[in-house]
């Protein structure tokens, strides 16, 4: 059963990699543009779901919790929304012409800018966090395997993320354009697209999963700090690598696969290796495929 327990572990921890992953994907694919700030989006929406859940209301049971939950996680997306889109007209709009290095560096301005706020309003000792989870989950065989309330939840949360955000790219209008400007910027223009509205809208959602995908992590591992989401970025970052970045379906694949061989490469090899095992695995992958387990290949015009 122990194979099992580290399994949906990581299928849990892997699903929190896949929201995360979504945002790098989309903007990639729609702006092609890396936003390494995308961490630190996650870190400001995890500390206001934690203000939320340790101001509004005491203690809450059944029915009202969930309302507080919800209220908490809402306040925290629009906020997170709002961020991501000044984030994209202040630092990203004005680069979209620049070289790749000139949005790296862009990027990591932002991202140390992100954490020295959060330093000067939080401080730098880490709180505990309130899991927004009070199910304690279920037992099978006997008790011998545990699933926990935070593992079932966030796998079912990264499932309905995921099939909702297809179908709004497949089916709606704004994700049309969205696929639109991903293909040819150039041609979308002629076709009436509002290209800035659209790369800006796909901040927007980016940045509003976060604060779904840093309350969910922030759940299972509580401790929240300034800098809670610099690692969990820079793997995500490496889900949508490995799935395909620019593909959603891969960022989800992505998301799952790093997951998975993190809690069982600190299960049975090393906790100490298990980062540098699972970014050996990425190189590995893209040597086969360079362009991810999902990705295109882009065949330049001549």
């Amino acid at each position: 059963m122990g194979f099992l327990t580290y399994l949906i572990n990581g299928l849990s921890l892997g699903s929190v990699y896949a929201i995360i992953a979504l945002g790098y994907t989309m903007v990639y694919g729609i702006a092609k543009m890396l936003n390494f700030a995308h961490g630190d989006v996650i870190m400001i929406g995890s500390y206001l779901v934690f203000i939320g859940m340790s101001n509004i209301g005491g203690e809450q049971t059944g029915v009202m919790q969930v309302v507080k939950v919800v209220v908490c996680l809402a306040v925290s997306m629009i906020i997170c929304a709002i961020l991501g889109m000044v984030i994209e007209k202040v630092a990203y709009k004005p680069l979209r012409k620049a070289t790749n290095l000139a949005v790296l560096i862009t990027a990591i301005g932002v991202s140390y800018f992100l954490q020295n706020i959060a330093l000067l309003i939080f401080g730098s000792n880490a709180v505990s966090f309130t899991s927004i989870i009070s199910w304690q989950g279920i037992s099978l065989a006997g008790g011998a395997l545990k699933i926990t309330g935070n593992a079932i939840v966030t796998i079912i949360v990264c499932i309905i993320i995921m099939v909702a955000l297809m179908l709004f790219v497949q089916h709606t209008k704004p994700g049309q354009a969205m696929r639109a400007v991903s293909e040819d910027r150039d041609a979308a223009v002629l076709m009436g697209i509002n290209v800035n509205a659209t790369i800006s809208l796909t901040f927007i959602i980016g940045s509003g999963l976060a604060a779904i995908a840093g309350a969910l992590l922030c759940s299972s591992y509580p401790a929240l700090t300034p800098y809670t989401g610099s690692m969990p970025g820079i793997k995500a970052f490496t889900a949508a690598v490995f799935g395909g970045i620019g593909s959603i379906p891969g960022a989800l694949i992505g998301g799952l696969l790093l997951g998975i061989i993190e809690i069982l490469a600190k299960a049975y090899i090393s906790s100490q290796l298990a980062d540098a095992i699972v970014f050996a695995v990425l190189i590995i992958v893209l040597l086969v495929k360079p362009t991810g387990i999902l990705g295109k290949q882009i065949k330049e015009k001549v």
